[in-house]
């Protein structure tokens, strides 16, 4: 049975796993998302989040963001490839409602998975 959780393996959890995604990345963005990736050794991708306080003010809202994107990967893990993904948040996606947010992530998912299978 395929597991759908989102455990403390499938994150990115010190400053040096998330430095290396920002050394020649693997690109694909939108106006208000940035998604990050490198390969990585292991069997399964990997997440980090990076919301910054500039563009999105308030921490519930930070928060409903991330809890969005989280949830995203949680659900696409297994048809992404085995790569360490850092996703950048960027200004005008406070505005979004979470199923518009979830839907332009979704759509980020697969661009990085064809660029980096392709």
């Amino acid at each position: 049975m395929t597991s759908y959780t989102f455990s403390r393996e499938l994150r990115l959890l010190t400053p040096a796993q998330f430095k290396s995604v920002f050394s020649n990345p693997i690109k694909a963005s939108s106006a208000e998302i940035t998604l990050l990736a490198i390969p990585n050794s292991e069997q399964h991708p990997r997440l980090g989040l990076t919301v910054a306080k500039r563009f999105v003010k308030r921490a519930n809202q930070r928060n409903r963001i991330k809890r969005v994107i989280r949830d995203s990967f949680r659900l696409h893990q297994h048809d992404i490839p085995d790569i360490d993904i850092v996703v950048l948040v960027r200004n005008g996606v406070m505005e979004m409602e979470n199923a518009e947010l979830h839907k332009l992530i979704e759509k980020l998912w697969r661009k990085l998975s064809r660029r980096y299978n392709g």
